[in-house]
C-alpha cells in the first residue's frame, strides 16, 4: 500500500502534475516526510531568484574579465610568453573530467581580445564594450571571476545547474533545491518556471530544469511568453469554455472526495484533490502574468520588446519580473539554446558572433535589474547570469576560442549581495582562476544562504550528498 501510495504521489497528479505537486508540496500533502525540511535557518535576505544562463560558454575575457595581455602577446603562443607557467599547473589535469580525453586540448596561439573595455560606474568596474547597458549597472553587481568546473564539453550546462558531472547523470537543480527547501508564495502559480528554449538533449535537456530524486513536483514548468498558449500542457482544447472545464472539475473533485473517504490518511489523495483545483486557477493566472498590455510603453521600450534583437529576450526578461512579482520563487532564463551546444559557442567568429549575442540580452538585463530596483524588488530578488564555461585564451580556426573550464566568470545583483565588486581573479591570460577559486556549486551555496537557508542541510534521508555538492558560501560578496 505504501509504494502504491508513494507511486500516487509521484505521477498521479493529472495532466498539471509538475506545475500542480509544485504548489501543493509547500503545505506537506504530497508525501509526508517531506513536510518537515522547510526550515530558514536565518532571516532571509532574498525571496527570489533569477537565474539567467547563456548557453553554450560566453567569453569570460569579451565579457567581465578583461585582459589586456592577450592583446599585448597576440600571435605568440603561450609557451613564448611571460606567462608560460600556466601550462605547469596542477589545475591543467586535477579538476577536469574529460569525455574524450585529447578532444579539447591547450590552443597554444594568443588570441587578442576581439572588443574594447572600460570602467563602469562609480566603482570602475572593468566590462566590456559588449555590454554598454549592463555597464550601466555596475554598481550593482557583483563579479565572481574565479569560477571553475570539471567538465570541458557542453555537458558542463548540466553541471552549472546541478554541481555533478554529465557522467555521473542528473541530479536535482538548484532550481528543484529551492522550491524544495520555500516552497511557493502564490498557490496559482508555479514555484518554479523556465523561460526560453532549454538545454538540448546533448548538453542535459530536460534535466536541466529537473528535480531528480526530488521527484517531479519540484521540477520547473516551462512558459512561453505567448498569452494566448502560455502553458502548452495545461490549457484546455479550443472550444471548451471556462464553465464546462469547471463542471469537469468539480464532477473529478466529488469523484475523488468519495475516494477520500475510503482512504482518509492518503496524502496522494489529497494532492491529487487540490491539484485539479490548482490547475483550474493556474489557467487563469498565467496568462494574466504573461500578457504585457498593461505595461506602459516606456517600461517595455527599456526592455527592448517592441522590435529588433532585443524583442525575444526582452519579453523574458519583463516576464521574469511580473513573475517574481506575483511570487515566483525561481525563474530560469536560457538563452541561445537550439538543439545544440549553444549560441555562444564560438569555436570561429568570436567577434560577429558575439557582438551579436551581447546586443540580444545587454539591454534587456540592464533594465530587467534597472526595473526591479524601481520597484524595491532588487533588494529581495537574486539575479544571477551565468555560463557553463568560458573561451581558451588561445585561438581556434584562427579566428575563435575554444571550451574553457579552468577559469570563468559569473555576475550577480541583488538579494542582499554587494554592488560594484570583482570578487577572485584569472591569470594575466584568463586562464586558470588562481584568486579565491570557486566550484560552481558555490554560486549554489549563496543563493541559498540568502533565502535563508541552510545548503548544509539541503538533503534527503537516503541521498548521501558529496561535500562537492554543497559548495562553499561565497561571503565576501554578500553586503
Amino acid at each position: 500500500m505504501h509504494k502504491r501510495r508513494q507511486f500516487l504521489a509521484d505521477v498521479g497528479m493529472g495532466f498539471a502534475g509538475l506545475a500542480m505537486g509544485a504548489m501543493l508540496a509547500r503545505e506537506g500533502v504530497v508525501r509526508g516526510e517531506e513536510a518537515n525540511h522547510r526550515k530558514l535557518v536565518r532571516a532571509p535576505r532574498a525571496k527570489n531568484v533569477i537565474w539567467i544562463f547563456l548557453v553554450g560558454g560566453m567569453s569570460h575575457m569579451e565579457s567581465f574579465d578583461p585582459k589586456p595581455e592577450l592583446t599585448k602577446h597576440a600571435g605568440k603562443t603561450i609557451a613564448e610568453s611571460p606567462f608560460k607557467t600556466v601550462l605547469d599547473s596542477p589545475y591543467l589535469k586535477r579538476n577536469l573530467r574529460e569525455f574524450i580525453e585529447g578532444n579539447h586540448k591547450v590552443q597554444p596561439t594568443i588570441y587578442p581580445l576581439q572588443v574594447g573595455y572600460k570602467p563602469r560606474g562609480q566603482s570602475g568596474l572593468l566590462m566590456s564594450d559588449w555590454f554598454p547597458h549592463l555597464g550601466t549597472c555596475a554598481d550593482d553587481l557583483a563579479i565572481v571571476r574565479s569560477m571553475w568546473t570539471t567538465d570541458n564539453d557542453h555537458g558542463a550546462q548540466l553541471q552549472f545547474h546541478t554541481g555533478r558531472h554529465a557522467i555521473e547523470g542528473p541530479f536535482p537543480t538548484i532550481g528543484s533545491w529551492v522550491d524544495w527547501g520555500l516552497g511557493t508564495l502564490n498557490d496559482n502559480l508555479p514555484s518554479y518556471c523556465v523561460l526560453g528554449t532549454p538545454l538540448a538533449d546533448c548538453c542535459g535537456g530536460q534535466q536541466g530544469h529537473g528535480a531528480n530524486y526530488l521527484g517531479p513536483a519540484h521540477a520547473g514548468v516551462q512558459l512561453s511568453t505567448d498569452p494566448a498558449a502560455p502553458l502548452p500542457f495545461a490549457m484546455p482544447e479550443k472550444g471548451v469554455f471556462r464553465e464546462e472545464q469547471e463542471r469537469e472539475f468539480s464532477l473529478l473533485n466529488k469523484l475523488n472526495r468519495l475516494a477520500a473517504v475510503e482512504y482518509p490518511d492518503d496524502p496522494a489523495l489529497a494532492a491529487r484533490i487540490k491539484s485539479y483545483e490548482l490547475a483550474f486557477h493556474m489557467q487563469r493566472a498565467v496568462p494574466e502574468a504573461v500578457d504585457l498590455a498593461t505595461e506602459t510603453s516606456a517600461t517595455k521600450n527599456s526592455y527592448g520588446v517592441e522590435k529588433g534583437p532585443t524583442q525575444t529576450f526582452g519579453r523574458q526578461c519583463l516576464l521574469a519580473r511580473r513573475l517574481v512579482e506575483r511570487g515566483v520563487r525561481f525563474v530560469q532564463l536560457f538563452h541561445g539554446s537550439g538543439g545544440g551546444a549553444g549560441a555562444w559557442d564560438a569555436h570561429s567568429n568570436l567577434q560577429a558572433g558575439h557582438s551579436k549575442l551581447c546586443g540580444e540580452v545587454d539591454q534587456p538585463i540592464a533594465a530587467l535589474i534597472k526595473d526591479l530596483k524601481q520597484r524595491g524588488l532588487l533588494d529581495e530578488t537574486i539575479v544571477v547570469i551565468g555560463t557553463e564555461f568560458g573561451r581558451t585564451p588561445g585561438a581556434e580556426r584562427s579566428n575563435g576560442r575554444d571550451h574553457h573550464p579552468y577559469g570563468f566568470s559569473v555576475a550577480l545583483a541583488g538579494g542582499g549581495l554587494r554592488g560594484g565588486i570583482a570578487h577572485g581573479s584569472t591569470d594575466e591570460l584568463g586562464f586558470h582562476a588562481v584568486e579565491n577559486r570557486h566550484y560552481v556549486t558555490d554560486i549554489h551555496a549563496t543563493v541559498l544562504h540568502q533565502l535563508g537557508l541552510d545548503h548544509r542541510l539541503m538533503e534527503v534521508p537516503g541521498r548521501k550528498r558529496l561535500d562537492l555538492d554543497f559548495g562553499n558560501v561565497i561571503h565576501d560578496i554578500i553586503a
